[in-house]
């Protein structure tokens, strides 16, 4: 069972977020008040809740029984039509919009205090000076230090409107002084695109992690960025990217065909189909498209490589995606919360969906996803099942199979090694981030020497480094944990990690790429391409 809770975590952060894909062509502008007019079941839970209010025996909180009836419909519908709650709604719009208000900074809450890792490039804690390290101890006059304080708090009190001002006063630990800072909250952005740079002197690399509002401006700049670098072929990453607006996924599919290619159509209850097609305005329509994919792809991000491969143009590279091929459109419920119900499919220009059943029910769908991952075809590609009925053809020839994700053109498997449990373990429980946090607080001078393009080509990590992380991992955990059969595994993520809380800007995954197995399998090919 080792290798299921392997992905456990993967498999529900795919299926939660999966669930967020809104269809953004949908015309669907009724009301709350007039979709749900009057009828008797209607009737019957309003006179079940007012019962329950007003003569049941104890006092009850009749939300949470709403919540829970809202959740008890919804579960016998579909995997991915969901229930937000009004406390999230503010998070997952922000999510889904791509920015926030607040002042710039990553920070832990390291020994009780607000301490910045680093701030965002040209934000507003940017703008004014504060650094990695700074110690941010009072808001307005209210302290941000102490036991009693939670990230929730603390993000509260330093979030406001735009161009409000915020008074920090912060201890920075090189100079043993305390400084006092007038910052001016602006609009925070919360990257999409999380590294775009150049593998080769003509191929470009760009990772997308979702497609939020602000997803194709991000992705559109980078592309043009790595096309003046000299980019004449292109990398799409859309490993682990759980999805989001479809009309984003239309927009960067565009980039890349030709006037009139069909990108995908959509088909409601009534059977109307609504068409989208690419238009004249790409701007990488004759270059060389490479898309990555894994298992935990889903949705938009289907719908590019999908897109993609049925008119084929480019390779797609890696293992078979999630298989989501509905889509969802947002509706508030009057009390500040909402739903995302499932009101169409979508499917590929050929003509395939590759929405998995879900006919027995969640559990069964979610099962079938660990089924997939027991059989070995993430190792095997040959274990992949496919079904004849499903078979479908591109205009060049090539088959494809609809029923339950996209088939990569070229397989690549799973490494084993770089997904290793204890590891995997490690870096989510944040345990890899606190480390590397408190060897540059020890001093914060030593990588000054340092460029971005210098540390990442030329600096490693020590045996010591990683001695050092293995007797930090055994004074805070129960386990004696080793790295004897991972070693440069453990380096690979520890100079990632510098690499992020130093410079950012995707640094983590152009050190991670430096050894990855569908970058290297992507270089392949394009040489092959070139010759």
């Amino acid at each position: 069972m080792a290798f299921k809770k392997k992905y456990l975590p993967l498999v529900i952060g795919a299926a939660v977020a999966a669930g967020i894909f809104i269809g953004g062509k949908l015309n669907f502008s009724d009301r709350s008040d007039r979709l749900f007019t009057s009828n008797s079941n209607k009737e019957k839970l309003n006179r079940l809740i007012d019962y329950i209010n007003y003569e049941y025996v104890d006092n009850v909180n009749t939300d949470s029984i709403v919540d829970v009836t809202v959740n008890g419909i919804l579960e016998n519908l579909d995997p991915h039509s969901v229930y937000i709650p009004k406390e999230d709604m503010e998070r997952v719009a922000e999510n889904m919009k791509g920015d926030f208000v607040g002042i710039g900074i990553h920070f832990y809450t390291y020994k009780d205090t607000v301490t910045v890792i680093r701030t965002v490039e040209d934000g507003p804690s940017d703008k004014v000076g504060i650094l990695g390290g700074d110690r941010i101890i009072y808001a307005n006059g209210d302290s941000l230090f102490g036991k009693h304080l939670v990230d929730g708090d603390i993000v509260h009190r330093l979030k406001g409107p735009v161009d409000s001002k915020v008074q920090l006063k912060v201890f920075r630990k090189d100079t043993n002084e305390i400084l006092d800072f007038e910052v001016a909250r602006d609009l925070i952005p919360i990257k999409s695109v999380d590294a775009s740079y150049m593998l080769t002197n003509t191929l470009g690399y760009i990772k997308v992690n979702r497609f939020a509002e602000s997803t194709f401006k991000e992705f559109k700049k980078a592309l043009l960025d790595l096309k003046a670098q000299g980019a004449k072929e292109m990398t799409i990453d859309l490993r682990d990217n759980p999805g989001g607006f479809l009309s984003v996924a239309e927009q960067i599919v565009d980039e890349f065909l030709e006037d009139e290619k069909l990108i995908l159509f959509t088909k409601n209850k009534s059977g109307n189909i609504d068409k989208d097609y690419a238009t004249a305005k790409g701007d990488f329509e004759q270059g060389e498209v490479y898309v990555l994919i894994n298992e935990n792809s889903a949705s938009a991000s289907e719908i590019v490589a999908g897109a993609l491969q049925d008119n084929d143009k480019g390779t797609i590279v890696g293992r078979r995606s999630y298989g989501k091929g509905l889509v969802q459109r947002e509706m508030e419920l009057g009390d500040g919360s909402a739903v995302r119900l499932t009101v169409s499919r979508y499917y590929t220009p050929t003509g395939r969906s590759i929405q998995r059943s879900y006919s027995h029910g969640n559990k069964d769908y979610y099962d079938e996803y660990f089924e997939r991952l027991e059989s070995g075809e993430l190792i095997d590609p040959t274990k992949i099942k496919v079904s004849d009925s499903l078979k479908f053809t591109t205009p060049k020839g090539k088959i494809v199979y609809g029923g339950g994700g996209i088939i990569p053109d070229v397989f690549v498997p799973l490494d084993t090694n770089m997904q290793n449990e204890t590891l995997l373990f490690l870096e989510q429980r944040g345990f890899i981030s606190y480390f590397i946090f408190e060897e540059l607080e020890k001093d914060r001078h030593m990588f000054d020497g340092y460029t971005r393009r210098n540390f990442i080509d030329d600096f490693i990590v020590s045996d010591d480094l990683v001695i050092k992380f293995q007797d930090y991992l055994n004074m805070r955990t129960a386990s004696n944990i080793t790295f004897v059969a991972f070693h440069e595994e453990v380096k690979q993520y520890l100079k990632a990690t510098i690499a992020d809380q130093l410079f950012g800007k995707g640094a983590y995954t152009e050190v991670f790429n430096a050894n990855d197995d569908m970058i290297n399998e992507v270089l392949k090919l394009s040489e092959q391409h070139q010759d």
